[in-house]
């Protein structure tokens, strides 16, 4: 299981599953600072599915986020999930399907059911941690 600074040092793309168009919200905040800081943000979220946030294209599903990736030879490092806790075991199956590195959860957001099945399939997780914050700390 690797730290949050090696996560942080080793990841280049990070899917924001739940990342919204409103620049008030969390998840586009989140999205706009990672950006700033050199990663590249893949938004997921149904409703926007189509439209770009960020200057990037929206995925309904984290399959089109990564089968989109995987065509210019890149895969998504980390899913970052601004969901409910409930909300976070299909997205954690999702993780493990496209090969994901990473399953991050907000801060507030736990699933212990979710965490167990992405440690067996060797994906770090992270649990009530904003990577924003983490980031940010690991940089100042």
């Amino acid at each position: 299981m690797r730290s949050i600074a090696q996560i942080l040092s080793d990841s280049k793309t990070i899917a924001i599953v739940g990342m919204s168009d409103k620049p008030e919200r969390a998840s586009n905040e989140v999205g706009a600072y990672l950006q700033q800081a050199g990663y590249r943000v893949i938004p997921v979220n149904p409703a926007y599915a189509g439209q770009t946030i960020h200057g990037e294209q929206v995925y309904a599903t984290l399959q089109e986020a990564a089968d989109a990736l995987g065509a210019d030879g890149q895969r998504i490092d980390i899913v970052d999930c601004f969901r409910k806790s409930e909300d976070i075991p299909p997205i954690a199956r999702d993780a493990i399907a496209v090969h994901a590195g990473c399953l991050w959860m907000q801060l507030e957001i736990e699933n212990q059911q979710a965490a167990d099945l992405v440690r067996a399939a060797g994906l770090d997780v992270v649990m009530n941690h904003c990577i924003k914050i983490e980031h940010r700390s690991l940089n100042a």
